[in-house]
Parts: structure tokens; C-alpha cells; sequence
């Protein structure tokens, strides 16, 4: 579904700009003992409860883009695109791996689960009939 919508748009993301290199840049490795803490879900959820933060997201569960891409599928100005991905690292919730004068962002593995877990317990939580104190 989201392949489809970044193709609606015409952006080709299935390459990366190569900026007078030999070689296109490989995704980086990631080794989960060297990452920052994703951050406590009480401040994940404001950061992703953003309109334009959760369109980030949801495009990057789909690819590895940069900033161009990114603009270009949002149809925002770089520099607010860069503040929203600069508030989803500070979160811990995106990866990036610089290629020649581009940044590329992936979603950090993981980066979610417990956020998807709190949201769970409520789910969960909201299906059955709560007791009642009294008063």
C-alpha cells in the first residue's frame, strides 16, 4: 500500500542519488548494543501523534529515503522536514546513514514495540467492563 503511494507520486526511491561516487551507499549495519535509548512511550507518543511526524513514518516503514525524498512526497520545505526528522532521532525512533552529501532515514527496528504494547494493554483494557468505586 505505501509502495503504491509513493509511486502515485512519481519519486523514484528505489535508488539513491549517487553524488559523483563509484558506487551507490549500502544501507549501514545496525548494532543494537550502540544505539540510544528509544525514548519513555509517555514522550514517544506526542512526537508521533504529530500529522506530519506519522506521515514520516509511515513512509519510512516503507523505505530507506533522504530528505529529498522525503520533501518531495510531502510537499514540505526542507527545513520543516528536517525538524520533524531531527524531534523522530532525538526519539530514537529513526536510523540514518549518510551517503556522499545526502542522509538517508530508515525506521530503527523495534523503535515502536512498546508503544505498541501500551496502546495494546488499552485496547485490551477498553474491550472489557471496568468495576466501580463508589464514592
Amino acid at each position: 500500500m505505501l509502495t503504491e503511494a509513493v509511486a502515485a507520486v512519481g519519486v523514484d526511491v528505489s535508488s539513491r542519488p549517487n553524488s559523483g561516487q563509484d558506487a551507490p551507499c549500502k544501507p549501514a549495519d545496525v548494532d543494537a548494543a550502540t544505539l540510544p535509548e528509544v525514548a519513555p512511550v509517555g514522550e514517544v507518543l506526542p512526537v508521533v501523534a504529530d500529522p506530519m511526524r506519522w506521515r514520516i513514518l509511515t513512509l519510512l516503514a516503507d523505505a530507506e529515503l533522504c530528505t529529498t525524498h522525503l520533501q518531495d512526497l510531502l510537499g514540505a520545505k526542507q527545513a520543516l522536514v528536517s525538524h520533524h526528522l531531527k524531534a523522530l532521532r532525538e526519539a530514537g525512533l529513526v536510523l540514518t546513514a549518510p551517503c556522499g552529501r545526502f542522509t538517508y532515514y530508515r525506521l530503527r527496528p523495534g523503535a515502536l514495540d512498546g508503544l505498541r504494547a501500551e496502546v495494546g494493554l488499552l485496547a485490551a483494557a477498553s474491550r472489557g467492563v471496568p468495576a466501580r468505586r463508589a464514592c
